[in-house]
């Protein structure tokens, strides 16, 4: 698959998982505070995680992005494309939920600190850097810069790679909060 297929694959799915994750702002306040069984998040505290996780991602992100232009003066981009390997299959296995254990750091977890609508702001503006990144790497730049990424043994992932990973995740939330969701509706 071309580079360029890669990156519309990507920009769509980012696009769609946010915007699936908005919807979910506009359910009813006792939905959003429902609290499942199993002693889980609500959807409030899940919407929240994926925010921080997002912040904590973008910032990889950012350093990766303005890196791989650094080293674009320097590698030869085509032949790096030559080679290229889009990790896709255990990139979204990461977006099923449950699929493997997952620990977040404690500053991921969600404390409260912001309104719904302070959370669907930073989420909003977090699909807009998302895609600005994606703009910016337009041409495969974003191949020439990889960090490790610990979650699900994924290894040294690049840009792409890494803006691909902050959308699944956002799939696995929405996985959950669906399951909370028929928790809350069954319990009527």
């Amino acid at each position: 698959m071309e580079i360029r297929e890669i990156i519309s694959e990507i920009r769509e799915c980012l696009v769609t998982t946010f915007e699936k994750i908005d919807l979910w702002f506009d359910k009813d306040e006792d939905m959003m505070q429902f609290k499942p069984l199993n002693n889980g998040w609500t959807i409030a505290q899940i919407l929240e995680h994926i925010g921080l996780t997002n912040h904590f991602l973008l910032i990889l992100i950012d350093k990766g992005a303005n890196k791989a232009l650094t080293n674009s003066a320097q590698l030869d981009l085509d032949e790096e494309l030559k080679n290229y390997v889009f990790q896709r299959d255990k990139l979204t296995e990461v977006g099923l939920h449950q699929s493997f254990t997952w620990i977040r750091p404690a500053h991921m977890e969600p404390n409260g600190e912001k309104s719904s609508a302070e959370v669907r702001q930073q989420l909003k503006e977090q699909l807009k850097q998302c895609l600005a990144y994606l703009d910016m790497l337009k041409n495969g730049e974003g191949v020439l810069y990889k960090t490790t990424m610990s979650v699900n043994n994924l290894g040294k992932i690049d840009v792409y790679q890494y803006l691909y990973f902050l959308a699944q995740h956002g799939q696995r939330h929405l996985t959950q909060m669906v399951k909370n969701k028929a928790q809350f509706d069954g319990q009527k």
